[in-house]
């Protein structure tokens, strides 16, 4: 057995698909370039906060904590420049990250982290909020939820009679361009939880969001259904990676 000294010399990764870091012998510190780089760029994220950093920057940080001892930028910008921002890193399905050369298990852990507590966060700006008045919360919300994902899916945030969420579901997941939805389905749960209101919301992973045939028919048709049940359809949200387009403002309901 290796003792605990060979084992720092060896700079062994921490997962099987973590690439090696490269020694260095500082005497158990940071390289004083890479020290310093990180220094400044907490300090200026401190100061400014992210608006103060571009993407490959904010990237930077993220990675600190999962690649403790090397240089990272070339990491960041080659992250950029394979996924196209700094949300749609974040965002990447966990098989296309693992194939970006430098990138393993505590990497892509870290951004999973990073992007579920934005989830969360957003979501924590609308949970038993009026959403018909916290409607930016609300877009935000699903922006962060969807926008990123490579296949369709359809959710169902139902409220109650003052306009309050209840719950919000995932009521079908499709392929790249279609999600099968069932009217009779979005009722039935919206009995089941005494809302009184639904707004549907569903991804383009095209990111185009402009609504298409089917698309306009099955909201019509769910219309129909929770209109016979007394429960109001407020809107439907069609989420894409370049915005996002509302039924109503539309004047498609």
């Amino acid at each position: 057995m290796k003792n605990s000294s060979s084992l720092c010399e060896s700079a062994l990764p921490l997962f099987a698909n973590e690439p090696a870091v490269k020694a260095v012998n500082t005497g158990g510190k940071l390289p004083s370039y890479i020290a310093d780089h990180r220094a400044r760029l907490r300090e200026q994220f401190l100061k400014g906060g992210a608006d103060a950093l571009p993407d490959y920057e904010m990237l930077e940080l993220v990675l600190f904590r999962a690649i403790p001892r090397q240089d990272v930028k070339p990491l960041a910008r080659l992250l950029l420049d394979t996924f196209g921002s700094f949300s749609n890193v974040l965002g990447a399905p966990l098989p296309r990250l693992l194939a970006v050369k430098g990138v393993g298990q505590a990497v892509a852990v870290e951004f999973k982290i990073v992007a579920d507590a934005a989830r969360r966060l957003s979501r924590s700006q609308v949970k038993d909020q009026q959403l018909i008045s916290s409607w930016d919360a609300l877009v935000d919300y699903c922006r962060i939820t969807m926008a990123q994902l490579e296949t369709e899916e359809f959710r169902v945030l139902f409220l109650d009679r003052k306009n309050v969420l209840i719950t919000d579901e995932a009521l079908g997941r499709g392929t790249v361009d279609h999600v099968p939805v069932y009217p009779r389905e979005v009722a039935k749960r919206g009995l089941e939880v005494s809302a009184s209101a639904v707004i549907l919301v569903h991804n383009h992973p095209s990111g185009d969001p402009t609504p298409s045939g089917p698309d306009i028919q099955m909201t019509q048709e769910i219309d129909n259904a929770l209109t016979t049940l007394g429960i109001k359809l407020h809107d439907h949200l069609i989420i894409g990676k370049f915005g996002e387009i509302s039924f109503r403002a539309e004047g498609l309901i």
